[in-house]
């Protein structure tokens, strides 16, 4: 081989390594991405735990699903203090996940409602983690699959209210089965799922549907309510007045409610709520942080407002439905 040609034949060599460098590196982020996605949720739950069908005849009102249910995270997603989140969309059967507490529990039951501005539910971040917490207080937990796309804010639509409705329902009907003391039953909502939970809280006389079962003959008020930064309870488009669609009255359930200032979703939805409240003589406690943003859930960061459930903790305790350590 001519000397000559040396110069040219490495060139072509290295600029060859080069690119099978940068091939091999690329597939090597998405083979991460990949695992780091596969392993990073708790949703669906584990078979420990009982699933139950909302509807045994199928879900009342319009289906407003378009395809499979499924999950809509994608590698592009944002994380949320580093972790992923399970965002399941087309949800049309709606389904509850019992949490039964740790040991013999203390006979307190919450039924948790994920946000996801009904169009998708954030299953882990603001479902089984929290079902979790809960148990590890001795509180069970019943987790709500509700049906999403677009099914509220109630009464745009009536579809998650009466999942929310039935939900209570079913636990209050199955509390000596699930452990439970059918006067301590609580609802806990993040984002719309906080929306759902004060709808719920001042739209229980009622029944949206016609009555399927035993269940629906019981009444479906929580005993006590937990919202964590909620929308739609504040019109924007209204210099923030307070919805007109949650009458709040004496008999709502007593409230804790915790919102951070710089939340986009806008802090004026929790205490507009909270003066309503107190307007009503409804016991409440309001929590506002000047940071943290939307959709924390219990993950826990730098910023104070992700200690948020320690205060629940000890409001559950303040107002009866868990036990006080002596």
């Amino acid at each position: 081989m001519p000397e000559e040609s040396y110069p040219l034949m490495m060139a072509v060599w290295f600029g060859e390594a080069l690119r099978m460098r940068r091939v091999l590196f690329g597939l090597v982020v998405v083979c991460f991405c990949g695992v780091g996605w596969s392993q990073s949720t708790s949703w669906p739950a584990g078979p420990e735990h009982a699933v139950v069908a909302l509807w045994p005849q199928g879900a009342p009102g319009v289906k407003t699903a378009t395809g499979a249910e499924g999950e809509t995270s994608t590698a592009a997603s944002p994380l949320m203090a580093g972790r992923w989140v399970a965002r399941v969309g087309n949800v049309s059967v709606p389904t509850l996940t019992v949490y039964e507490p740790k040991g013999a529990g203390d006979g307190t039951g919450v039924v948790v409602f994920p946000g996801g501005a009904y169009k998708i539910l954030a299953m882990d971040l603001e479902g089984t983690e929290v079902c979790d917490w809960l148990n590890s207080r001795g509180v069970a937990c019943f987790l709500l699959k509700y049906r999403v796309p677009d099914t509220g804010p109630y009464p745009k639509s009536d579809e998650a209210l009466e999942d929310a409705q039935r939900a209570v329902g079913l636990v209050r009907e199955h509390a000596a089965e699930w452990k439970v003391d059918a006067k301590k039953i609580g609802v806990l909502g993040f984002s719309a799922g906080g929306h759902l939970a004060a709808a719920l809280s001042t739209h229980y006389e009622t029944r949206l549907y016609r009555r399927v079962d035993a269940a629906d003959k019981l009444s479906c008020r929580p005993d006590f309510a937990v919202v964590v930064y909620p929308g739609y309870l504040a019109d924007a488009e209204n210099g923030m007045k307070f919805s007109a669609d949650i009458p709040v009255t004496k008999d709502t359930p007593p409230t804790f409610l915790v919102q951070a200032e710089d939340d986009t979703v806008h802090v004026e939805n929790a205490v507009e709520y909270f003066l309503a409240l107190k307007s009503a003589g409804v016991p409440t406690e309001l929590h506002v942080y000047a940071e943290g943003g939307h959709g924390y859930g219990l993950r826990r960061t730098k910023l104070p407002v992700t200690g948020w459930p320690e205060l629940v903790d000890v409001w559950m305790k303040t107002i009866g439905v868990t036990p006080k350590v002596h």
